[in-house]
């Protein structure tokens, strides 16, 4: 594992350096009036702390499970770490995600990474919270976080908000934006509300449109029609934007969101290209891919990344993790962050992880890095 890191960053990263490290148990303290007294070394724990992953394995979203699980094995391997086990229970399977947390509970898991989608983890949570075992899922929908779960997902609140700020830097203070009807376009109108305001710019439109061409195009029509703007955020995938920026003549930057982050055909749309969105930084998931395709001869889905953090986070905990007791919960709670393949990131109160996020703007080659993610909280 290539990674360096400076000083400052070194309590943050320690889940990017945990597999080289060896920590000292013994302290030392001087005694009154008298020489060091060496206090005897902790004794070894042994035994491994059983960690469930509850992902679908089978169906549509079986692949993505499936890079999900691989990636997560991976991190297992590259740290070298021997007291923790993995158990795959798939969500998708009899029972479903309720009936996989009840056998990975009856296993002896005492911690449950995933499940993926957010109506798996309204099934599982309960059992979990149950049982005392806290949750740390792969879901985006911020509406599961809380009272026990974590969650992992990329989610459009941080990624709107971030290219919202650097567009108001650059001087843009006109807002409006162009999503769909539906769960992630409620999100997406919110936090677009919300960053806008924060920013201090205005929002000045907001049209919604159902997932189709044609309804599409009447928003765009009536969006047109709403004045001029600095800047309109397109809150949808990078396939439904590529149909919807030649539709919209007003505004000269387009902005985008998280969804686009996988997309790597935005330039070949020339009214996209100069559209800017926030994403987490590449470089060290280009990294885990490489050590992926060596392991499993292909190349993982955009979210494994999620199953390699996780592992990460559940190693570092681990050290805190004694046999026979539950999972140190106060461990995933850290103002300094953690430093994992998809950067730099921390769970706030509410569960849910922030993240650094770059800004990147499109181009007719790909994209291009314009504001580098920050180093620290």
């Amino acid at each position: 594992m290539a990674f360096s890191f400076t000083p400052r960053q070194a309590r943050r990263t320690v889940l990017l350096g945990i597999c080289g490290a060896a920590f000292a148990l013994a302290s030392c303290q001087r005694g009154p009036g008298g020489p060091p007294v060496i206090e005897p070394e902790l004794p070894v724990i042994t035994g491994p702390r059983v960690v469930a992953i509850i992902v679908p394995t089978t169906g549509g979203d079986g692949p993505v499970g499936t890079s999900i699980v691989n990636a997560a094995n991976l991190a297992l391997a590259d740290t070298g770490e021997k007291n923790l086990k993995i158990n795959v229970y798939n969500s998708a399977g009899p029972g479903g995600a309720a009936g996989a947390a009840q056998r990975a509970i009856a296993d002896g898991s005492g911690l449950i990474l995933g499940p993926l989608l957010a109506e798996d983890v309204r099934a599982a949570a309960p059992v979990a919270r149950q049982a005392g075992v806290p949750v740390i899922s792969f879901s985006n929908d911020e509406g599961v976080a809380g009272n026990g779960v974590y969650i992992m997902g990329f989610t459009p609140d941080q990624s709107i908000g971030r290219v919202v700020s650097y567009a108001r830097s650059k001087g843009a203070t006109r807002f409006a934006a162009l999503v769909p009807t539906g769960l992630y376009g409620q999100r997406s109108t919110q936090a677009f509300t919300k960053a806008v305001g924060r920013a201090g710019g205005r929002v000045t439109a907001i049209e919604t449109y159902t997932r189709s061409r044609g309804a599409m195009s009447l928003a765009a029509r009536r969006l047109n029609n709403r004045g001029s703007f600095d800047a309109v955020l397109i809150g949808d995938s990078g396939r439904m934007a590529a149909m919807a920026a030649p539709l919209i003549k007003v505004g000269p930057r387009r902005l985008g969101t998280e969804l686009w982050a996988t997309d790597k055909t935005l330039g070949r749309t020339p009214a996209l290209r100069g559209a800017w969105y926030a994403a987490a930084p590449d470089f060290r998931f280009n990294q885990m891919v490489n050590r992926y395709r060596a392991r499993y001869g292909k190349t993982p889905y955009r979210l494994g990344s999620l199953g390699y953090d996780a592992v990460l986070l559940a190693v570092r905990s681990s050290k805190s993790w004694r046999t026979g007791r539950p999972f140190p919960v106060g461990t995933l709670i850290d103002s300094d962050g953690f430093g994992g393949v998809d950067g730099n990131f921390r769970f706030g109160r509410d569960g849910v992880a922030e993240r650094l996020l770059e800004v990147r703007q499109v181009n007719a080659n790909g994209v291009t890095t314009i504001a580098p993610a920050a180093t620290k909280f």
